[in-house]
C-alpha cells in the first residue's frame, strides 16, 4: 500500500521510511507544502503522514485543498506537542488523526494503520475476509486450512490491498500504483506473478480475474 510522507525534517524522514516500508508500505516523500499538494492531488495513496510546519505552504493549507478537491485519503498529521490549536485546526480541516512531537515510530504505525483501517471499514487489526486472515504485525497469511505462510513485501502488500477493497475491481495498474513506489514501478504484467504465487498459497478461488478489468477477492458468502 502506498504512503506520502510530507516532512522537511531530513533526519526524521531517513528514520521513519526504512520503518514505514518494514511495516509494508511503499513510501513517497515530499519535503514541503508545495511539492507535498501536488503528490497528494496526483498519487493513488493509502494514506498521508503530513506534518504541518512545512516550508512553501503549510500542512493546514494542503489539507484543506486536497479535502476540497474530493481526497479522501486517510491524513495524519504532525504537530508540536503542545500545539493544542494546530491539533483542533488540523481536525476540523479533515485529518483523521494527529500525533505530537516528538513521538515513538510504534505508535506512529500503529496509528496509521488505525486510520487507513477505519477508512476500509475494518476495525480489527487482523484483517479477514472469509476463512483467509492476514497478520499485518508478522505479515503472514492463514489459509482456510489453518496453515500460515510468510509473504514477501510485495505479496504483503499486494494481500492487504485486495483484502482492504474486497468485492473491488482493481486493475493491475492500480495494484501496481498501491504496491511499488514511484522510482520502482514496473510493467503492471508483473502482477501476474504475485497473484499467482498468492493463488498458490491459499486456492485458486480466492483471487479471481476479470477478463480486461483486473482481479478482485470475492466477497464470501453471507456477507456483504
Amino acid at each position: 500500500m502506498k504512503l506520502l510522507l510530507v516532512e522537511d525534517d531530513d533526519n526524521l524522514v531517513e528514520q521513519l521510511r526504512p520503518r514505514l516500508q518494514q511495516a509494508g508500505f511503499a513510501v513517497e516523500v515530499a519535503n514541503d507544502g508545495i511539492d507535498g499538494a501536488f503528490l497528494g492531488m496526483e498519487e493513488t495513496l493509502d494514506g498521508v503522514i503530513l506534518d504541518l510546519g512545512l516550508p512553501g505552504q503549510s500542512g493546514l493549507e494542503v489539507l484543506k485543498e486536497w479535502r476540497s478537491a474530493g481526497r479522501d485519503m486517510p491524513v495524519l498529521i504532525l504537530t508540536a506537542r503542545d500545539a493544542w490549536h494546530e491539533k483542533v485546526d488540523g481536525l476540523k480541516a479533515g485529518a483523521d488523526d494527529y500525533l505530537g512531537k516528538p513521538f515513538h515510530v510504534e505508535e506512529l504505525v500503529a496509528r496509521l494503520e488505525a486510520i487507513i483501517r477505519r477508512h476500509h471499514g475494518q476495525a480489527d487489526p487482523m484483517l479477514k475476509v472469509g476463512k483467509i486472515h492476514l497478520n499485518q504485525d508478522t505479515q503472514c497469511v492463514t489459509d482456510a486450512s489453518g496453515h500460515t505462510h510468510e509473504l514477501t513485501a510485495i505479496e504483503f502488500r499486494l494481500l492487504r490491498c485486495l483484502m482492504l477493497n474486497v468485492g473491488q475491481i482493481m486493475s493491475k495498474t492500480a495494484l501496481s500504483e498501491h504496491v511499488y513506489e514511484e522510482d520502482q514501478l514496473r510493467d503492471s504484467n508483473v502482477m501476474e506473478v504475485y497473484v499467482n504465487r498468492l493463488r498458490q498459497r491459499l486456492g485458486r478461488d480466492v483471487i479471481k480475474t476479470r477478463r480486461g478489468q483486473g482481479y478482485v477477492m470475492p466477497t464470501p458468502e453471507g456477507e456483504g
